[in-house]
């Protein structure tokens, strides 16, 4: 039951100043080290969205990019469609062992002074060279902003438990300057340390997810390469010696 002090204690404390407008009151570093932290959760949220929206690409364009190169009875019908679907890093696979391909009929060809019939190349390890050199690429493709959410996840709890820190050794300053432990004196430090703790933890949660579920869709995707290599060589071998 509410009595009329309770009441009046309440009422007082729901017109108190909020954690933010305390925090408003902070100092420098704390406002520093809060931008900082914002600038790195904004960041990291740009990336995945990014990475998100090319991982579907590249599930849409590879889908169609692989029931294409399965129908197709030439590389270079392959080749002509293969511009339109270039989110899937098979498209880059292909590009490459096609290129090689080429590379070594044309030499066929020149070796042969013209005389014709020499669809053939010489060196399927220099074909699997090339595919395997473009699987690293798209991996690298692929791999950008890792490390910026890695670092994100590694480090803002740091960054967030320094502002915690701070914003402690501001409360125990307050209490010496003052000499009074009451919350008036205090409130502005430890709002600086809450705020920045949580801003830590809201900036590396999210990098920490996005790192290892992006990471996972990597992996799968460079398991699929990997087969699409196997699936092409066994073509080319078929093909062309």
């Amino acid at each position: 039951m509410l009595t009329a002090s309770s009441l009046t204690l309440a009422t007082t404390a729901g017109h108190g100043p909020g954690i933010f407008e305390l925090f408003l009151k902070a100092g420098p570093m704390a406002k520093f080290i809060f931008l900082l932290l914002a600038g790195m959760s904004v960041g990291s949220w740009a990336i995945m969205i990014s990475k998100a929206l090319q991982f579907r690409r590249a599930d849409r364009d590879g889908a169609e990019f692989l029931d294409i190169f399965r129908r197709s009875k030439r590389f270079s019908e392959v080749n002509a469609a293969a511009g339109r679907l270039s989110g899937s890093p098979m498209v880059g696979l292909f590009q490459a062992g096609y290129a090689e391909i080429d590379a070594q009929v044309k030499a066929a060809q020149d070796a042969a002074q013209g005389q014709g019939g020499q669809y053939r190349v010489k060196s399927l390890d220099g074909v699997e060279r090339s595919l395997r050199r473009a699987i690293g690429v798209e991996l690298t493709v692929m791999g950008k902003g890792n490390s910026f959410l890695a670092t994100t996840a590694a480090a803002a709890p740091f960054i967030g438990l320094f502002g915690t820190v701070w914003g402690i050794m501001v409360a125990f300053n307050q209490i010496g300057m003052t000499g009074s432990t009451s919350i008036t004196a205090v409130a502005p430090g430890i709002a600086e340390a809450l705020v920045n703790t949580a801003a830590g933890l809201a900036a590396a949660i999210p990098a920490l997810v996005g790192f290892n579920f992006f990471g996972s869709q990597a992996r799968r995707l460079k398991g699929e390469m990997q087969d699409f290599v196997l699936e092409f060589m066994n073509l080319t071998e078929r093909n062309f010696t």
